[in-house]
């Protein structure tokens, strides 16, 4: 179970952010980055499970800007309303909203960052924003296409539904044709959003498949020595 601290951005914003703390002495540090959503249910849980593979986690309450304290379900009333609010965030805020995390966890270690959603699409961004990241785990960021030319200042490892259509197969190919350096997974018969379980595009073998290949990235570049 974990805490909920308030980070200060550089632009003297302060925001929410759920922390999850691992058994022992860290692995490394994880910040994760929610859907439209918010810092709901789900992403805590996906926090909570990263904290037990041993990483201190931080999950940056990205919507504080606009609604503070913001978390919703699933229903199309709700992603409806996610839209609204991410149409209405900018970009340059929301990567400085995530140094904050990012600045915050790395007293536990190195530091990497997973997506989901628009998180990915801002996981990405960091990527290319932040340096010092150790990785980069965007799943499925629909808006990854529209940053495709900014180059990524460490290793990332792209995963992507074959059935999504945001961003579409064809988009994602042609993103992770751009940059070869990078990792990227498909999943055949997953749709957007595959990884949640609360929603119905959840694919519990992709969802699985995908969990294990980010530990391996984790391990490989987030990991003490």
């Amino acid at each position: 179970m974990g805490q909920t601290i308030t980070l200060k951005a550089a632009d003297g914003h302060s925001l929410g952010a759920y922390v999850a703390q691992p058994a022992g002495k860290p692995r490394g540090a994880i910040v994760v980055i929610q859907e439209i959503f918010g810092v709901n249910s789900h992403i805590r849980a996906v926090t909570d499970a990263f904290a037990a593979d041993g990483y201190l986690e931080i999950a940056p309450a990205m919507f504080d800007r606009a609604k503070p304290g913001y978390e919703t379900g699933y229903t199309p009333p709700d992603i409806e309303a996610g839209r609204t609010i991410m149409q209405g965030l900018d970009w340059d805020q929301a990567i400085t909203d995530v140094a904050a995390a990012v600045a915050e966890a790395s007293k536990s270690g190195k530091v990497g960052i997973v997506g989901y959603c628009w998180g990915g699409t801002v996981a990405w961004l960091a990527a290319t924003r932040i340096d010092g990241l150790a990785c980069a785990v965007p799943y499925y960021g629909g808006g990854i296409p529209n940053f495709a030319d900014e180059q990524p200042r460490c290793p990332v490892m792209f995963h992507f539904g074959e059935a999504d259509q945001s961003p579409t197969l064809e988009q994602a190919k042609a993103v992770a044709a751009k940059h070869p350096s990078a990792i990227a997974h498909y999943y055949p018969n997953a749709g957007h959003g595959f990884n949640c379980d609360q929603r119905p595009s959840y694919n519990a073998e992709a969802s699985k498949t995908a969990r294990e290949r980010t530990l391996e990235c984790l391990r490989q570049h987030v990991d003490a020595g």
